[in-house]
């Protein structure tokens, strides 16, 4: 069976669950690192002022139902400079763009940014495919995460994606146990070198799955392109469009900027 999501559905889910994992934050946090939302018409816009990528300073979720105006555009960009960011991005799919967009952006001073492709598959489909997922290592064990391993996860993807900032960490461990959230981990089998309690966090593979269908994963530089045994390993490269081949649904979105 095959599901087709809508652009406008699928744009709201992914800024909805970026806004929760970040602003579901206990306040104290949230006030250390500057993290601040705006929910107008069908858009979301997140923002951290302290976390210097400025990768969650994005809103998304725009022509959903609602028209894309020059107000709403403005208000988030009134929203970032309350933020006090250096940089904020709209992130629009090129389906929902009304035809005055560009007329738009020039109004409130945006400019052309990044393209992202955005893909998506039905997970049955995909595992049952030839050239599919091939079966888990006996070595590896996949698990949920527990509360009493929050941090250890938190510490393995957020330093991993490079988010460094104090309390960032902190953030991401927050959404451990938090309703319509699923962690898992991806941990080697446990060596004598391994610490009490399991393997070193190297060793682990975290991912979030939360109200979004697809959540990023990450491994330690160390750990990276080597398998159970150590040996390298090489990746296999795949175009954008021989994925969406693959998965089935390709979406290019323009990443504006605000100025």
């Amino acid at each position: 069976m095959t599901t087709t999501v809508p652009f406008g559905l699928a744009e709201q889910t992914e800024i909805a669950a970026y806004t929760d994992f970040v602003a579901g934050a206990a306040a104290p946090l949230r006030e250390a690192l500057g993290i601040g939302s705006l929910h107008v018409g069908s858009a979301l816009a997140l923002a951290i002022r302290e976390d210097p990528s400025r990768f969650f300073n994005r809103a998304g979720g725009f022509g959903a139902g609602e028209p894309i105006t020059v107000d709403v555009v403005a208000q988030v960009c009134d929203f970032y400079r309350r933020q006090a960011v250096s940089q904020g991005a709209f992130m629009v799919a090129p389906p929902l763009q009304p035809p005055h967009w560009a007329a738009t952006a020039d109004k409130v001073n945006l400019t052309p940014g990044n393209r992202f492709v955005k893909l998506g598959c039905d997970i049955e489909s995909t595992l049952s495919a030839a050239d599919g997922v091939a079966a888990l290592d006996p070595g590896l064990r996949v698990g949920p995460v527990e509360p009493h391993h929050a941090q250890e996860w938190a510490t393995v993807m957020m330093t991993t994606f490079g988010f460094t900032t104090p309390g960032m960490i902190d953030m991401a461990a927050s959404c451990v146990g938090r309703p319509n959230w699923r962690q898992r981990t991806v941990r080697g089998r446990v060596r004598r070198s391994d610490p009490p309690g399991g393997p070193r966090p190297r060793s682990a593979v975290g991912t979030a799955h939360g109200p979004r269908p697809g959540s990023p994963g990450c491994r330690l530089p160390m750990a990276r392109r080597r398998d159970r045994s150590g040996r390298l390993w090489r990746p296999q490269h795949v175009s954008p469009q021989h994925a969406a081949r693959r998965t089935g649904a390709a979406l290019r979105a323009p990443h504006l900027a605000v100025v």
